[in-house]
């Protein structure tokens, strides 16, 4: 079985990390790609070596001295490679870094080393050959990804190369400048090195054992999911659970390969498969519970506004007009009310209510702000009757008053509107009504 292994920073922080990981590779044959970050934080307070290499170049931009923050970045390194007995040099490497500072050769640049020079390490470590993810991730001048170009590209070369290490986060445009994925972009590399090798699983090892049914920062010690489809996690994703990037899982959907979601502290839990689709069923009836605060919501009222064809791409024009996204447009037969980021709307909230004015001539118009969206997200709420009724009951018992509910057509999800302060009261209630009690 043919896997690529990609691992965060919380797994390379130090040689004692590195060392839990090797065994993990080492244990199977299998695990013959290796995608790593750059060295996370050791301990609560410390500094990721990412955020010290922009920190560092950023002085170096504006031509101040950099050699005591550089000094630091060399010093995390060396420490672990000191902590893996290895005979390594980066010094040539950390001279032409340095050059490139001076040179001025670019955030992405800077932020790129910190993969980079791990993955030095990684593959010394290892005995693994080092492929530059500069010489094989691909960008055009613009500065947008070139998926096709990048899937030749990787397959060539990894096609001569039984083992290897490639660095996650970066790649270059065709000139050689680096050009780096938003942060969480390892996640990305290591599902096109999945595809680009046709791997038959994506192994993404961090510091949780899989992914959670919701926030543990809100519900304590929250069941691990099992299984989760792309639709699902994409759902999730969006309404704020974060685990992996969420662009991750486009390039090994094309190939049908599954992601798991695995641990590297805990490397005997079996972790959360994401598939794109699967015949087990779920073990409750909910896959997950995710959601954001900082909403307000525009609700229009007009007498027969039903019968008014284009009422409704008329209100919208307005918010596109005004550069605002909508979230929700939950409506009814005299009434439509969109949710919007509340940030996004403050500042233009005056213009988007006279557009709406002059656009249709609302018999009313009244905002409400400081508002949270919950999505709760299930492919079994397919064949379970009543979970609409159970959230609402679940809230109704937490004294919840719920601002808004919607549900897709796919009844993958029901998005609920709550206020800001009931945000964490309702995600618990909706927990324990499907998750708590089936336990």
């Amino acid at each position: 079985m043919k896997k690529v292994v990609k691992f965060g920073g919380s797994s390379l922080a130090n040689a004692e990390q590195f060392r839990k990981v090797g065994d993990i590779i080492r244990s199977e044959e299998g695990r013959r790609y290796v995608v790593p970050s750059a060295p996370g934080k050791r301990f609560s307070g410390d500094t990721k070596v990412t955020d010290l290499l922009y920190a560092c170049y950023d002085r170096a931009a504006q031509g101040k001295e950099f050699g005591g923050i550089f000094q630091e970045i060399k010093e995390r390194y060396y420490e672990i490679i000191r902590g893996l007995d290895l005979k390594l040099s980066l010094e040539e490497e950390f001279a032409q870094i340095e050059a490139d500072f001076r040179a001025q050769a670019g955030t992405d640049y800077a932020a790129s080393r910190g993969e980079f020079l791990n993955g030095k390490i990684m593959a010394a470590y290892l005995g693994y050959e080092f492929v530059d993810a500069a010489s094989v991730i691909r960008f055009d001048k613009n500065g947008n990804f070139d998926g096709e170009k990048t899937d030749r590209l990787l397959g060539k070369r990894l096609s001569k190369c039984e083992r290897a290490v490639i660095p996650g986060f970066y790649g270059a445009k065709e000139d050689g400048t680096v050009q780096t994925f938003s942060r969480g972009g390892s996640d990305v590399t290591g599902s096109l090195v999945a595809r680009a090798v046709h791997a038959d699983i994506y192994e993404n090892w961090t510091d949780v054992s899989g992914f959670l049914v919701t926030d543990p920062r809100i519900v304590e010690n929250p069941a691990v999911i099992e299984t989760i489809t792309y639709r699902e996690l994409r759902e999730l994703s969006y309404m704020g659970a974060t685990v992996l990037h969420e662009e991750a899982i486009f390039p090994v959907r094309k190939e049908g390969i599954p992601i798991n979601i695995r641990n590297t502290n805990r490397p005997q839990d079996k972790g959360t498969f994401i598939v794109e689709s699967t015949c087990r069923k779920p073990r409750y009836v909910i896959t997950g519970i995710a959601g954001k605060k900082g909403f307000c919501s525009i609700n229009i009222e007009k007498s027969m506004m039903n019968s008014e064809v284009g009422f409704g791409r008329k209100i919208l024009q307005v918010f596109e007009d005004q550069g605002i996204n909508f979230e929700h447009v939950p409506s009814g037969i005299d009434t439509m009310t969109v949710y919007v980021h509340q940030d996004e709307f403050e500042e233009k909230e005056q213009q988007v209510i006279a557009g709406i004015h002059r656009a249709v001539q609302p018999d009313f118009v009244e905002m409400e702000s400081d508002l949270a969206l919950i999505a709760v997200v299930g492919r079994g709420m397919k064949s379970q009757r009543g979970t609409a009724g159970r959230v609402f009951a679940a809230l109704a018992h937490a004294h919840v008053n719920v601002k808004m509910i919607d549900q897709g057509s796919s009844e993958l999800n029901i998005i609920i509107g709550v206020e800001n302060r009931d945000f964490e009261t309702a995600v618990k209630a909706i927990y324990d009504i499907f998750v708590e009690t089936q336990l």
